[in-house]
């Protein structure tokens, strides 16, 4: 069964998408540390991040670059935060949060819940420093 980003980057369910090229799509959590928490996806799935071939790995790297500093425009923080946990969904991502202080990038804390304009608002705001 494809894992739920590939049924995002299949548009077979909704998603707050902020980037995307041929091999790679960048969409906001829907369970965030903090506003802006950002995941990018390779859009071939593969389950673990060190299982992918080097090419592969290093133009994911790249595209998230360009994400977080879109991420970092339209979202006041320090600097944004990154990690790969990679045991929640089985489909290589990287988190991008926006970080005040270490504890914002705490995945044991309770993720914010967000009404749709709020995630509609910031996918734009990022949208648009990528532009």
């Amino acid at each position: 069964m494809p894992s739920i980003f590939t049924q995002i980057i299949n548009r077979e369910i909704p998603g707050y998408i902020v980037a995307e090229d041929e091999n790679h799509i960048a969409f906001l959590d829907v369970s965030p540390l903090k506003i802006g928490h950002t995941l990018c996806v390779p859009k071939k799935e593969v389950n673990y991040i060190f299982d992918m071939d080097e090419d592969a790995y290093l133009k994911l790297h790249a595209f998230t670059q360009k994400v977080a500093k879109a991420v970092e425009a339209a979202v006041p923080c320090k600097r944004i935060g990154v990690a790969v946990i990679g045991l929640e969904v089985p489909h290589v991502h990287i988190h991008l949060i926006p970080l005040e202080n270490i504890s914002d990038i705490d995945f044991s804390r309770p993720k914010l819940k967000l009404e749709a304009p709020i995630f509609e608002g910031i996918a734009s705001k990022i949208k648009s420093e990528l532009s």
